[in-house]
């Protein structure tokens, strides 16, 4: 375990540190595209985000070859290689698309490319375990396409969710956490070396997440881009297929006893059939929610618009910090339900706090539809926005007061404005302030009231 968490630390160290250099050099690169319709953020804000995060894996594997509990693992698996591999070319792919934005169908065929690496040098599923039939063994076309199929799909569901400051590496960061502890325990626990690369590509992408965070994290000072969602999306879909395909289940001696007893002690198998598809079940979700609603408006699948699940957070009166969070305890509750629930699955007091924590997330999604208003004598000790609403002085109804309904000023402190003393800004309306999407005249107000006059 120390080993991991030294190759963990190791690349969150060198992501964070180079993320800054990687900032300057995507802004003198000009890698900082024109805001878009479906965009939340105001500002140009430069990408490449994924350069550093590749060193990062780099630099991990690196250190894990000269550890001596971990240098076994390239020693008798090709898999690291295969990773390094195919990660290079999904990284250099999407670098070319931060930059020049290549066309869609061009990335698709340059995802099946890095996927075909891996299966080229042993990274592929050769065998299926299947509840009440048992170990399934696949033909080289069939893991072949089952492989590319995985790959693909997965980098696209975490590209599809990098909608929102910090969403994309949290959530990734969150799953890989539960695969890591999952991994660990069927290779620790079982001594099953076969779950060491499932293990090590873990414990890599969890480092990759930490250290890219900090600079990711609402405002951001610098987006990941395609170079780094497509990135951790491969090396996520390659420690699933690390365990899944590679870990023959017959060595864990689980099918043994009464039928009862073994489908029990089968769990432990079956979970990684589940477990690739739980921890990215709201990014997949996202996915195929996407691809039904611009098919059926007659629009192309990979068309962008502005219907995903964090742009329906935002619409319905969340903000930008709470849109994720709400969003990282989805991901944590699934992921860490189904590892949980494979440890201890004989006994259904487990499903009690998941249905409990349920109720909970449901209650954190309607938030914004019940927000009561406190009583006029405890308004001083809640948050402004649980406050109720001081009307103005009705004055002459003049036309000018007329035209200025839904107008708000956007002054600060000394009451200027961006065009000028006094100007207004029109609000649009129906919009929430706090969201991402609205006029966000009280972070003006902040920056001014700090600032020198």
């Amino acid at each position: 375990m120390r080993d991991y968490l030294l190759t963990l630390c190791i690349t969150a160290a060198v992501t964070y540190l180079l993320t800054g250099p990687v900032r300057k050099f995507a802004i003198a690169a000009g890698a900082m595209p024109e805001i878009r319709a479906r965009d939340v953020h105001r500002e140009p804000t430069p990408r490449l985000g994924g350069i550093a995060m590749f060193f990062g894996l780099c630099a991990g594997l690196l250190v894990a070859d000269h550890l001596d509990r971990l240098n076994s693992v390239f020693a008798l698996s090709n898999e690291p290689r295969a990773l390094l591999s195919g990660a290079a070319l999904i990284w250099l792919i999407g670098v070319l698309d931060d930059k020049f934005e290549i066309d869609a169908l061009i990335k698709l065929g340059g995802q099946m490319i890095a996927a075909g690496v891996m299966v080229m040098q042993g990274l592929t599923i050769l065998w299926l375990p299947i509840p009440g039939i048992g170990t399934v063994g696949l033909t080289q076309w069939q893991g072949t396409l089952l492989t590319v199929a995985l790959v693909v799909l997965t980098i696209n569901a975490v590209n599809f969710v990098d909608g929102l400051d910090g969403l994309a590496a949290g959530m990734v960061c969150i799953a890989s956490a539960a695969f890591f502890l999952y991994a660990y325990r069927i290779w620790f626990g079982y001594g099953i070396e076969a779950a060491a690369p499932a293990t090590l590509f873990a414990a890599v992408l969890m480092g990759m997440c930490l250290g890219f965070l900090p600079h990711n994290m609402h405002p951001a000072r610098i987006f990941m881009g395609d170079s780094g969602s497509m990135l951790i999306g491969l090396v996520l879909a390659a420690s699933a297929i690390s365990i899944t395909g590679q870990v023959d289940p017959d060595a864990l001696k689980i099918f043994e006893g009464s039928t009862r007893q073994a489908t029990h002690a089968a769990l432990p198998v079956f979970i990684p059939l589940l477990l690739p598809l739980t921890i990215i079940a709201i990014p997949m979700a996202d996915l195929v929610l996407a691809i039904v609603r611009r098919t059926w408006n007659g629009q192309s699948p990979f068309a962008a618009d502005r219907g995903h699940l964090h742009h329906r957070l935002l619409e319905i009166g969340h903000s930008h910090s709470r849109a994720v969070f709400i969003m990282y305890f989805w991901s944590a509750l699934i992921a860490f339900g189904a590892l949980t629930y494979s440890v201890h699955s004989a006994s259904m007091w487990i499903m009690l706090p998941i249905v409990t924590l349920s109720a909970v997330g449901l209650v954190l999604l309607l938030l914004p539809r019940f927000r009561p208003r406190a009583p006029r004598w405890a308004e001083s000790f809640v948050p402004p926005r649980y406050r109720r609403r001081k009307t103005a002085p009705h004055s002459d109804p003049d036309p000018a007061s007329a035209a200025a309904e839904g107008v708000g000023s956007a002054g600060g402190a000394d009451g200027s404005g961006d065009g000028g003393p006094g100007e207004p800004v029109r609000v649009p309306a129906g919009v929430n302030g706090a969201t991402a999407i609205g006029a966000r005249s009280h972070l003006l107000e902040r920056r001014k009231a700090g600032t020198p006059g």
